[in-house]
């Protein structure tokens, strides 16, 4: 990186002040990226309108990005995915590769990374893996061994499967739209597909080997382990056991009438409500909670008693509450009406620093917190007022429904893991086979070259709308909002770079550097000035300035442009060098026990392998 720069400003007396300016705007735009004080999406935003202020590029120019197809294409694409969820699909593929896996560890991690590459190729890699992750939860505690071993072939098999097709990343589409307004034909639907199925088969031999590698002192196993996790073992890993009660509402009780949210008793008693009995039509049934519930003489409690110092009898006397029997520990004879699941919060998520107390998490999702476990250790006491941290598990209950609605939460949260106990209470998705014909549909127009590919996936939308398996609310929810929001902002860039010089001030220093050697040391260096530049900002937004600049270098060589687009839209996918190189590599630094330096100590060597693969077969593939 350094020695491009001294190659970029060589011979180069000054720049002119829109350039300067332009610059200059790139810099603090990628700093603030890293820094993490704004979210991106904002940041591009205020990008885009200092361009305007600035003077380089015209209201007009800095706001195409707005009307640019490839926009849709990729709001479509984040609904086609959340349908697939909706209706089980990925879930039923879950399944499957337990079952054909058995016992062979080496089997189940070929056939997991083959499955999240085959289904990230026409859905979003971070949704595919947050999908896999509880699946590979349970085939770890199946084979009694560590979740480790499995959840970094998870993560790069999720960032290899954008390298399969043209939609499966937004850089994709961001490099081929660019080929588009130069005025050239665009690339195919698989035209990276034997670069990505290469890439792939090489990532499955490197991860059998590197799999030993992955083993930390800080992950758990489970030797001889042959089932998923049960109540019982949520209630012996959180600590849970002895805090249940069951207690009746006297008619004399101060209770009657009043609203939960008005009671205070968490604050007061440590007492959290997880439940609630009522009669209703001549039996007993479960009622959902929520701060407005109001209470009623002969109501039964379910309760979380969080604070271990408060006298039980105490509160029962004060409160005219009546102890009842309760079957099991900690409502684990409950199991049918009350639901256990365990979260963790995502990169960006809303959640990260805040309380419980200040989310509101009851009102907003239905669910009580009762367990929140931070670098594998549950914290005591009451956790009302704990600030959560990135990489915290949450232990929730509360009615199933409610918990099955979490899978639509994916902005704050992802669901972690289900107990075995919701194998008795889930109903089977009757429409995955409407949502895998629209799938087939989808790919079947966009290889035949006559419908536009947003005009494809848009029709794919409305039959999925049409066949029930996502409703309209659903669909506006499963669009990724700020990554769109990214792609607008920092398409200016790339115009205003061109418009004012950059694009040709940075293609010089790259001749300089390395255009008297050879086309393949151009894609090299392409390869890595694109990955270097991923490691501080998103995948998205090195896409959209490197393409230009790949395209620029090869007019300049009188070269085919095609490899040099091709190599970048490569390397934007390789962000396999750290956590933060990626959403994906992110959601499983947490479940899989990870420190910063496993996924340098893994990921580098694989990074310079994609490399020399890339250099040599991209030209092979499209002629220079």
């Amino acid at each position: 990186m350094a020695c491009l720069a001294h190659s970029v400003f060589a011979g180069h007396g000054g720049m002119n002040s829109q350039l300067l300016w332009v610059l200059s705007l790139l810099a603090v735009t990628i700093f603030l990226f890293v820094s993490g004080k704004l979210r991106m999406d904002v940041v591009a935003l205020l990008a885009l309108i200092a361009l305007v202020l600035g003077g380089p590029l015209t209201l007009q120019e800095a706001t195409a990005g707005f009307s640019d197809p490839n926009v849709i294409l990729i709001a479509a694409l984040f609904v086609i995915g959340e349908g697939l969820v909706r209706t089980g699909v990925a879930l039923q593929l879950g399944e499957w590769l337990i079952k054909m896996s058995g016992s062979s560890e080496t089997r189940m991690l070929v056939l997991l990374m083959l499955t999240v590459a085959g289904l990230g190729a026409f859905m979003s890699s971070t949704g595919v893996v947050a999908i896999f992750i509880p699946v590979a939860i349970s085939i770890a505690a199946k084979m009694g061994t560590s979740p480790g071993r499995l959840m970094m072939p998870l993560s790069f098999a999720g960032l290899i499967s954008g390298m399969m097709t043209l939609v499966a990343t937004p850089p994709n589409l961001v490099v081929n739209s660019e080929l588009v307004r130069e005025g050239l034909a665009g690339f195919s639907f698989f035209a990276v597909t034997p670069i990505g199925l290469v890439v792939l088969l090489l990532g499955i031999g490197y991860m059998l080997v590197a799999r030993f590698w992955l083993v930390t002192p800080t992950q758990e196993t489970t030797p001889g382990g042959v089932r998923r996790r049960n109540f019982h073992d949520l209630i012996r890993d959180y600590k849970l056991a002895g805090r249940a009660r069951r207690l009746a509402i006297r008619p004399s009780s101060p209770l009657v009438g009043q609203r939960l949210d008005a009671l205070e008793l968490r604050e007061r008693y440590g007492a959290n409500i997880v439940g609630l009995e009522r009669w209703r039509k001549f039996r007993r049934v479960m009622v959902a909670v929520s701060g407005t519930t109001e209470f009623r003489a002969g109501d039964v409690l379910l309760i979380d008693m969080s604070a271990a110092e408060i006298d039980v009898r105490q509160f029962c006397r004060e409160q005219q509450l009546e102890p009842k029997i309760l079957r099991g520990d900690y409502f684990s004879g409950h199991a049918r009406d009350v639901g256990m699941a365990e979260v963790a919060l995502i990169p960006d998520s809303a959640l990260t620093g805040k309380s419980l107390r200040e989310l509101a998490f009851r009102s907003r999702y239905g669910l009580s917190v009762v367990g929140i476990r931070r670098r594998g250790t549950p914290i005591a006491g009451a956790l009302t007022d704990e600030a959560l941290e990135l990489g915290d598990i949450l232990l929730v209950i509360g009615s199933w429904k409610r918990i099955g609605q979490l899978k639509q939460q994916s902005r704050d949260f992802m669901l972690l893991t289900l107990p075995e106990e919701v194998d008795e209470v889930t109903p089977a998705h009757s429409q995955a086979p409407h949502a895998l014909f629209c799938l087939a549909l989808m790919v079947a127009m966009m290889l035949t070259d006559e419908i536009p590919n947003p005009i494809a996936a848009l029709l794919a939308c409305l039959l999925m709308g049409k066949f029930r398996c996502i409703d309209m609310e659903s669909a506006l929810r499963a669009i990724h909002w700020p990554s769109l929001l990214l792609i607008v902002g920092m398409m200016p860039f790339a115009l205003a770079l061109q418009k004012t010089g950059g694009i040709t001030l940075i293609v010089d220093g790259l001749m300089a550097l390395a255009g008297e050697r050879s086309a393949h040391v151009m894609l090299a260096c392409l390869f890595v000035l694109c990955a270097g530049i991923g490691l501080f900002i998103s995948n998205t937004a090195t896409a959209v300035l490197m393409a230009p600049i790949g395209i620029a270098a090869a007019h300049q060589m009188g070269l085919s442009p095609y490899p040099f687009t091709l190599i970048i839209a490569i390397a934007a996918s390789a962000a396999f060098m750290t956590p933060v190189s990626s959403p994906v590599n992110t959601l499983v630094l947490g479940p899989g026990g990870y420190r910063f330096v496993d996924f340098v100590k893994i990921g580098v060597p694989f990074t310079l392998v994609v490399m020399v693969v890339s250099v040599v077969l991209v030209p092979l593939w499209f002629p220079f």
